[in-house]
């Protein structure tokens, strides 16, 4: 394996097409004729070769990408990349594994469409860890997904390789989904904003739509608050459910002063580390200095949520492993990786407790609701400790030790996963001692994305974040 320098930061700002555009910043450069798409694309690309052999990021790339015709889409003209566990035409969908071979899909799925609805040119697929079960994006014999603040430590999972890019600068936005943090983590890892849609708020993922709970949502990862608020308004003209209240483009704060909840440790009784809770911590202080009321709450979460959603995440190893044929003919289960194959075994010794985990997830939704009573929002870290060093959770550490690894990191974010409730992860001032990113996460109830934008607009504005290029 290739012999890195720890103390890297990789960066491709540079003064070309893309400068130091967000995605809204460049849609408009290329509205007003400044810069072409084409260009757009040829300066993402060569940003993405720049930093790709320290980041590892891409899994697949477009050489000649097709562009959206006319200037009309949220993004139209703005290169980005979709996660490799979403069909688009004519590309293998390797899922991140090693299992199978990918063959090219015969059509885009029905998300990649909604995202090309808002005009942005494809460039090619992100990495992704296996299946998108980990929080990093790390494999048993291929290179890692390696953090641009600093490559010696993981840039989370399992859109880590889109969140890569994305702090790195190769593109403004990318591709992201979330099954049980994977949007929040990464961007928790490297300093983004991550929004994990309301259940419904965007088309249902091909995959999760034939589960009988459907825990995971589609979004991106950006630079910029207005992104993701631009992104899920550009979804909404696509396709809209009524379901759900109509959200329209969210521009800034509101003028309304909120109740926001925190919390500093998990309902499941993981302690945060002291990075992470001063985080939270100076967050709160922040909210407090801009008129809003903030307080402790204590969801009142089943205490036996950590085992049954572990339970319901086993299921899906086991799930994919009974029906792999489908995505490659020559699948083998015996060549998934080893959380796949651990989830997949540790299910199977519990596959009795089906019924009664569902029933107790699908119940999970009332405890949730009665920690909301007079509040409008919470607050809590993403991940109960800091981003971890390559390795750390590396799919070839021994099962039982590498399960106990990630229960005492991912502690937060699969409760809205479960119950559908849109949350947001967006970067603090707050560092760790080798100055990689530390994110908070406000979560909401079902269709609250314009509070949890407008407070994020707020804290952006209060307090810029931090970029990788001025470290």
């Amino acid at each position: 394996m290739t012999t890195f320098d720890d103390d890297a930061r990789v960066h491709a700002f540079r003064d070309d097409a893309l400068g130091e555009h967000d995605a809204v910043g460049l849609a408009a450069a290329i509205r007003r004729g400044d810069v072409s798409a084409a260009e757009a694309a040829r300066d993402a690309q060569a940003r993405v070769r720049a930093v790709e052999s320290r980041l590892n990021a891409v899994q697949a790339h477009i050489d000649v990408p097709a562009h959206a015709a006319g200037t009309g889409g949220a993004f139209a003209g703005v290169p980005t990349f979709v996660k490799d566990n979403t069909d688009y035409r004519g590309m293998p969908t390797g899922h991140g594994s090693a299992a199978f071979r990918p063959r090219a899909a015969r059509r885009h799925a029905p998300f990649a469409r909604q995202f090309l609805s808002s005009g942005v040119t494809v460039l090619g697929k992100t990495r992704l860890p296996e299946f998108g079960f980990s929080p990093t994006t790390e494999y048993e014999g291929a290179e890692p997904v390696r953090n641009p603040w600093h490559t010696g430590y993981s840039a989370g999972g399992s859109s880590g390789g889109s969140a890569a890019l994305v702090a790195a600068g190769a593109v403004p936005i990318a591709h992201a989904n979330d099954g049980g943090g994977s949007i929040r983590i990464p961007a928790a890892c490297c300093g983004l904003v991550g929004l994990k849609p309301t259940r419904g708020r965007v088309v249902a993922n091909a995959q999760s739509r034939q589960l009988p709970l459907d825990i995971v949502s589609d979004g991106i990862v950006s630079r910029s608050v207005r992104d993701a608020a631009a992104f899920l308004a550009a979804a909404e003209t696509y396709w809209r459910s009524p379901k759900l209240p109509p959200l329209g483009l969210v521009e800034g704060p509101s003028g309304q002063r909120l109740r926001i909840g925190f919390l500093l440790d998990s309902p499941n009784g993981v302690r945060s580390d002291p990075a992470t809770r001063a985080a939270v911590t100076e967050t709160v202080a922040a909210l407090e200095r801009l008129g809003h009321t903030v307080e402790p709450v204590e969801p009142a979460i089943d205490p036996s949520f950590t085992d049954d959603f572990l339970t319901y995440w086993g299921m899906l190893s086991f799930l994919l492993g009974v029906t792999g044929r489908t995505l490659g003919t020559d699948f083998d289960r015996r060549r998934m990786d080893g959380l796949s194959q651990g989830l997949r075994e540790a299910y199977l010794r519990n596959w009795q407790r089906t019924p009664g985990v569902l029933r107790r997830l699908k119940r999970t939704r009332e405890a949730y609701a009665a920690a909301f009573r007079g509040l409008d929002l919470v607050l809590s870290p993403v991940l109960a400790h800091t981003t971890p060093r390559i390795g750390h959770l590396s799919p070839a550490v021994p099962y039982l030790t590498l399960m106990e690894r990630i229960l005492a990191y991912v502690t937060f974010t699969p409760v809205d996963n479960v119950v559908g409730t849109p949350s947001i992860s967006v970067p603090t001032t707050s560092a760790t001692p080798d100055g990689l990113p530390i994110g908070v996460m406000l979560s909401g109830r079902p269709g609250a994305e314009r509070k949890l934008l407008e407070i994020a607009f707020e804290l952006e504005a209060d307090r810029p974040f931090r970029r990788v290029q001025d470290i």
